[in-house]
C-alpha cells in the first residue's frame, strides 16, 4: 500500500465515528435529532438569492474570475469594515476574497510556515486551526481555553517553554466550540504580545454577528497596531446563512494578504462570479436579515438551555455563536465525550459533537449546534430526560 506523508500526521476524524452511528440509526428508521455539525439550516435571505439568479443569467459571468476576488466585492468588504468598526481597509492591498474562511486559513498557513515551525492554537478549537499547521508540516502547541482557564497565563507559559519560538498564533472570538467571548482590551494584550515576541496573529471572526443579550463582539483590527502584526478572517456562512456558497475574506496586514494572494494565484481562479456579485449585495444591502438570523439562534439557544436545566443538566447560557458548550453530566463524565455522544444517539436519539474532536482539553464536554427548530429542540430535551 502507498503511504501519503501528510495524511500520516492526521489522526482519525473523531466526528466520523459519531456520524456513522447517527447514519446507521437513521437507516434503521430512527428519528435522530441532529445537533452535531454546525451546518446552518436557515435559508439564505431572498434578496441575495435573487441577485445570484440575475447574475447567473449573464454569460460574461461564467468565465474565470479573479483569485483575489472581484474589485467591487473587495470594495464592499472595505466599506463593511468602515461602517461597522471604523477600520480602514485598502481594497487593493489589504483585502482578499477566500473560498470560505477554512480555505483561506489553510492556504495562509501553508505559505507562511516551514516544516518544523510552531503554531499556537487554542485547545479545544475549530479543527482547521491546528490541522492547517499539521498539513503544512508545522508543529502545533495547544493553549488551553474554556472554563477555569486563564488564556494569557497559559499563553505565556507555552511561550516560555517552546523552542523554536512560535511563528503564528491563531485565535477566534467568539470562540467555537467553547462560546467564550472577549472585549477589546483582550485584543490589545494580544497585539502587545505579538509585537514583543514577533508572532503573526490570525483571528477567525466567523461569529461576528451571532451575539446575544447586548454583547457586541469587537474586531481584532480595531486595536491600534493590529494591522502591523496580523489579519482577520470573516465568513458570510453564519451572518448571512450562506454556508454552501463558500465565501469569506481576509483583511489586515498587506504583506500577509499579499502572500495569500500570491499562493492563491497558483491554486484557484476565484469563486464563481455570480456568487461574488450576490455577496456584494449581502454586505452592502439591507442588514435586517442578519438581525433576524441572530434572533432565530437566540430563540433556539433559550429553548435548549431552558430544557437542559429543567431536566437536570446544568448549562450556562452563551453570549455568542450558534453553539452550546456543555460539560458532560457528572455521572457520565468518565465515559469521555465520544462514548457519551454515542450513548446520546442510542438512548436519547440526539446527535451532538464530542468535545474530543476539538482537542484533548475538550473531552469532558459536548457541543450542541442550534440547527434545529424549537419543536425539534424540545423533542431532543424529552430524549435527554431519559438518561438524566
Amino acid at each position: 500500500m502507498r503511504t501519503f506523508a501528510r495524511l500520516d500526521r492526521l489522526p482519525p476524524y473523531v466526528f466520523a465515528t459519531v456520524n456513522k452511528i447517527k447514519m446507521d440509526a437513521r437507516h434503521a428508521g430512527e428519528d435522530i435529532i441532529d445537533l452535531g455539525m454546525g451546518n446552518p439550516d436557515i435559508g439564505t435571505p431572498q434578496h441575495i438569492v435573487d441577485k445570484l439568479t440575475e447574475a447567473v443569467q449573464k454569460p460574461q459571468n461564467h468565465r474565470y474570475s479573479a483569485s483575489m476576488g472581484i474589485t467591487k466585492l473587495r470594495m464592499a468588504i472595505s466599506s463593511w469594515y468602515k461602517r461597522r468598526y471604523d477600520v480602514d481597509i485598502d481594497p487593493d492591498t489589504e483585502a482578499i476574497v477566500t473560498i470560505g474562511a477554512k480555505e483561506g486559513i489553510s492556504h495562509l498557513i501553508l505559505v507562511t510556515i516551514r516544516p518544523g515551525d510552531v503554531v499556537f492554537t487554542p485547545n479545544p478549537t475549530y479543527p482547521i486551526h491546528p490541522y492547517s499547521a499539521i498539513i503544512s508540516g508545522g508543529d502545533v502547541r495547544g493553549i488551553p481555553v474554556g472554563p477555569g482557564n486563564d488564556f494569557f497565563d497559559n499563553l505565556m507559559n507555552a511561550t516560555r517553554q517552546t523552542w523554536p519560538r512560535p511563528k503564528v498564533l491563531i485565535i477566534s472570538y467568539p470562540h467555537n466550540p467553547t462560546t467564550e467571548v472577549v472585549d477589546l482590551e483582550f485584543f490589545e494584550k494580544i497585539v502587545d504580545y505579538a509585537k514583543e515576541h514577533d508572532i503573526m496573529i490570525i483571528h477567525d471572526f466567523a461569529y461576528a454577528d451571532l451575539a446575544f443579550d447586548g454583547y457586541k463582539p469587537p474586531s481584532f483590527l480595531q486595536v491600534k497596531g493590529a494591522k502591523d502584526i496580523g489579519v482577520e478572517f470573516f465568513s458570510l456562512s453564519k451572518s448571512y446563512s450562506m454556508p454552501g456558497w463558500r465565501v469569506g475574506f481576509c483583511v489586515g496586514n498587506s504583506e500577509v494578504v499579499g502572500a495569500l494572494r500570491r499562493i492563491k494565484s497558483y491554486l484557484d481562479y476565484g469563486i464563481f462570479q455570480p456568487i461574488q456579485i450576490a455577496s456584494i449585495i449581502a454586505l452592502n444591502g439591507p442588514q435586517e436579515c442578519v438581525t433576524e438570523i441572530c434572533d432565530t439562534y437566540k430563540t433556539r439557544r433559550d429553548a435548549l438551555i431552558s430544557g437542559l436545566n429543567r431536566v437536570g443538566w446544568e448549562v450556562e447560557s452563551p453570549k455568542a455563536t450558534m453553539f452550546v458548550w456543555s460539560k458532560i453530566p457528572e455521572k457520565y463524565i468518565k465515559m469521555g465525550s465520544v462514548e457519551f455522544s454515542k450513548m446520546l444517539i442510542n438512548k436519547a436519539q440526539v446527535a451532538v459533537s464530542p468535545g474530543l474532536g476539538f482537542g484533548e482539553y475538550g473531552d469532558e464536554y459536548v457541543r450542541f449546534a442550534l440547527i434545529e427548530n424549537n419543536m425539534r429542540i424540545n423533542q431532543a430535551i424529552r430524549g435527554i430526560r431519559k438518561i438524566m
